[in-house]
């Protein structure tokens, strides 16, 4: 079975996908990790977005998922890529073509002969598109802000309020408005908005979700 979760910057996406593949015991592949990566290997290689096509094979990527961890060309990365620099850019790198085609490309070579859950901004729409079960999570933007300042605070990291509003408007508007396989609900997909409600509320209500699936697929 695939369960596809996509939703916009800050809705909680990562927080809710790990803990419904654990309750499931789905392999859970985190997108966005994923774009992350490439992003943070071309900002320490000094790659800008609009070099990264012809660049892309020269890199000779290798990026790796091991449960929640993410290991790019064999180092654990997993703080790094969540940096605010890694945040600001990610968008703009993940509008290229040529970086969707490639982690595209590995994603559906995860889903092969296993029960996966993934998450992102272009999985039922896309990535997908037949998955078993799709659904789109969101929030106010205030509301993924505070989510987003709260858990970055927590780390450590300094970074303004308004710094990280400014941030999720920016990348809703380049998720939403870029060519190749924006960010939007896809047709078949249950909205869920989460503005009013908390991480075990949301985890609940996906398990419901998603053993009605199941149940339906025995009715058929």
């Amino acid at each position: 079975m695939i369960i596809a979760i996509d939703g916009p910057a800050g809705a909680g996406k990562s927080t809710i996908s790990k803990r419904v593949a654990r309750q499931l015991n789905f392999q859970y592949i985190d997108t966005g990790a994923m774009y992350r990566g490439i992003t943070l290997k071309c900002l320490r290689l000094g790659i800008q977005p609009d070099q990264v096509s012809e660049k892309l094979t020269d890199l000779q990527t290798e990026i790796q998922l091991d449960g929640e961890k993410i290991f790019l060309d064999g180092k654990d990365v997993s703080q790094e890529i969540r940096s605010i620099e890694v945040s600001q850019s990610v968008s703009a790198y993940s509008a290229i073509p040529a970086v969707r085609l490639f982690l595209v490309d590995l994603q559906r070579a995860m889903a092969i002969n296993q029960n996966i859950l993934v998450d992102g901004r272009d999985i039922g729409t896309y990535v997908f598109p037949k998955a078993e079960l799709k659904v789109f999570l969101t929030a106010d933007v205030e509301i993924r802000a505070k989510r987003r300042f709260l858990e970055m605070q927590e780390k450590g990291d300094v970074v303004s309020f308004e710094e990280i509003v400014s941030n999720i408007e920016t990348r809703d508007r380049i998720d939403s408005q870029r060519e190749m396989a924006p960010l939007k609900k896809a047709d078949d997909a249950i909205e869920v908005d989460t503005s009013s409600m908390n991480i075990a509320e949301v985890v609940e209500h996906i398990l419901f979700l998603v053993t009605s699936k199941q149940g339906e697929g025995m009715n058929h």
